[in-house]
């Protein structure tokens, strides 16, 4: 079973958007997500610099 997750403090960061939720543990977790059509590119984070630092580093590789 799936549990929905509720995005808070949205961000985007170019064509990165940077969000927290909590996890199934209830653990505070941060994710980074490149919304560019075929990229990709998302990943989670324990903290949230580490989830902006990755969104303004990120390049997409397609283009």
């Amino acid at each position: 079973m799936t549990t929905s997750r509720r995005f808070r403090r949205v961000v985007r960061i170019g064509p990165v958007q940077v969000a927290t939720y909590y996890d199934g543990r209830g653990r505070e977790k941060h994710t980074a997500a490149c919304t560019a059509p075929r990229c990709g590119f998302a990943t989670d984070y324990d903290s949230r610099a580490a989830a902006e630092l990755a969104a303004r580093t990120h390049r997409c590789a397609v283009r």
